[in-house]
């Protein structure tokens, strides 16, 4: 599984965050540290799944395979 992050389209509400700070690291001024496409560790599909329905910008997408 892959999520796509559009970095600019990132607010800070760290909504992601809370669900996984390992799959959603945040910068030191609170944004996403993710930029593009990134690979889900195996495991973490559904927090991926939830970290994506938390944002509210809609910054983060899955991908399809």
């Amino acid at each position: 599984m892959r999520i796509h992050m559009e970095q600019p389209e990132c607010s800070g509400h760290g909504q992601c965050y809370l669900v996984n700070p390992e799959l959603f690291p945040l910068d030191d001024d609170g944004f996403t540290a993710l930029s593009g496409d990134v690979t889900v560790p195996a495991g973490a599909e559904d927090d991926a799944r939830r970290g994506v329905a938390a944002c509210p910008q809609q910054a983060i997408s899955v991908l399809a395979d």
